[in-house]
C-alpha cells in the first residue's frame, strides 16, 4: 500500500510542544530518565541474571521453580518497558552510548533490536491503528482488530480465546516474527531499509546465542521435560504481558482505526491529533502498576512525546488533557486497569461479531 498523509494543519501539536517545553524549562528537569530509572534497571537487569542462573543451575523445586518461571517472564516483560523501549526512543539517558545499551538488552532477550527499531519507532508510532501499515494490529487470520480486516467465522469466539494466542505472542516473535521480517524485508507491507553487514552479523549471532542460552544450556542441565515445562512458563507470562500492555493502549472501545481517502490517500486529521483518536491510556491511578509497565499505560503521553522519559508521562498529562479540553480533542482514559481489560474484551467481541 501507499502510505497514507496527514492533513497538513500542526497547530494542535505545535501547542502540545510548547506546554510541554515550557513545563521543562520552568521545572529544570532533563526529558530523559533519572537516577531512580538506571536503579530501576540496574534491579532488573541483576533480577534476571539471578533468576536465569538459579533455574538453570541450581535447579529448584518444582514448585518454586515454577513461582521462579512467572517472575522470570514478568521480569523480561518488565525489561522490555522500562529499559529496552526507553533506549530504542533514545529517552533513556542523555548519554547516547547507554541508550544504544538500553535498547540492545532486547537482542539479549531473544528479540532483534533492528527488527523493533523499524516495526515499532518508524511504522507503529506513525501509521497507529491503519490498518495494512500499522504491524501491530495484523493478527490475521486468528483475530481481527479492525473493521477493515476480513472476518472468519471463529472471530466469533475471540473474546474468549485471544488469552491463548496472546500467550504465545512472546514466542512467536523470537522464533517466527522476526526471521519473516528479516526474509521479506517488510514490516506488512512497508519495505525496511538495507542492513548493514553489522546489522546482519548482529542479528544472526544473537540469534544463535539465544539458542544456546535458552534451549540448548537448560536443556543440557536440566533435562529436556523441565526445561520445556519453564520454557512455555516464562514465554506464556511474558507474552500475555507484552500483549496486554500494548493491546490495552489501542485496541479499546472509543479507540479510532482511521482509513486514508479513497481518492487522495490522506486522512482527516493531523498526526497529533491522529495519535490521540488512536490510542488510550489505562490504570493511570495505580503506582505499581506505571512502575512496572515502565509508564506505558500513559501511552497518548508516550505516543506524542516517544523521545521523553516515561518518568515524566504523569506531570505530562495533566498538561494534555487541559490541552485537549480547549480543542475538543477526547482523551481516551482507564483509571484502572479492569476497566481497560474490559473494554478490550468488548472490542474484540464488538470486531469478532460487525460486519
Amino acid at each position: 500500500m501507499s502510505l497514507p498523509k496527514f492533513a497538513a494543519t500542526r497547530s494542535f501539536h505545535v501547542e502540545l510542544k510548547n506546554r510541554i517545553n515550557h513545563y521543562f524549562e520552568a521545572t529544570g528537569k532533563s526529558t530523559t530518565g533519572s537516577t531512580g530509572l538506571l536503579s530501576k534497571a540496574a534491579i532488573l537487569l541483576l533480577g534476571f541474571v539471578v533468576l536465569y542462573v538459579h533455574l538453570v543451575f541450581f535447579t529448584p523445586a518444582p514448585m518454586w521453580a515454577l513461582l521462579e518461571a512467572v517472575v522470570l517472564g514478568g521480569t523480561i516483560a518488565a525489561i522490555g518497558f522500562n529499559v529496552m523501549h526507553d533506549g530504542a526512543h533514545g529517552s533513556f539517558s542523555q548519554h547516547k552510548w547507554l541508550n544504544n545499551v538500553a535498547a540492545f538488552t532486547l537482542n539479549v532477550l531473544g528479540g532483534s533490536s533492528y527488527m523493533w527499531n523499524a516495526k515499532h519507532n518508524l511504522v507503529h508510532h506513525m501509521y497507529t491503528n491503519i490498518d495494512g501499515a500499522d504491524d501491530d494490529i495484523d493478527i490475521q487470520p486468528w483475530m481481527r482488530m479492525s473493521l477493515e480486516q476480513k472476518r472468519h467465522k471463529l472471530h466469533r469466539f475471540q473474546h474468549l480465546y485471544f488469552w491463548f494466542l496472546y500467550c504465545l505472542l512472546y514466542i512467536s516473535w523470537i522464533f517466527v516474527m522476526d526471521y519473516q521480517k528479516y526474509f521479506k524485508r517488510k514490516i506488512g507491507t512497508i519495505a525496511i531499509k538495507k542492513m548493514e553487514v553489522s546489522d546482519h552479523l548482529v542479528f544472526w549471532g544473537f540469534k544463535v546465542l539465544n539458542l544456546a542460552l535458552y534451549i540448548g544450556l537448560p536443556i543440557y542441565t536440566l533435562g529436556f521435560v523441565n526445561w520445556l515445562i519453564g520454557f512455555a512458563v516464562v514465554t506464556s507470562f511474558a507474552g500475555l504481558v507484552l500483549s496486554l500492555v500494548f493491546q490495552l493502549a489501542h485496541t479499546v472501545e472509543h479507540t479510532a482505526f482511521p482509513v486514508p481517502h479513497a481518492t487522495t490517500n490522506k486522512l482527516e486529521d493531523e498526526w497529533a491529533i491522529h495519535q490521540i483518536k488512536t490510542t488510550a491510556n489505562f490504570a493511570t491511578e495505580s503506582r505499581v502498576i506505571s512502575w512496572l509497565v515502565g509508564g506505558l499505560n500513559f501511552q497518548v503521553e508516550h505516543h506524542l512525546f516517544p523521545k521523553i522519559s516515561h518518568v515524566h508521562y504523569p506531570a505530562l498529562s495533566k498538561i494534555i488533557k487541559q490541552a485537549c479540553a480547549e480543542f475538543n480533542v477526547t482523551y481516551n482514559e482507564f483509571p484502572r486497569m479492569r476497566q481497560a481489560v474490559l473494554s478490550h474484551v468488548l472490542f474484540l467481541r464488538q470486531m469478532g461479531r460487525a460486519a
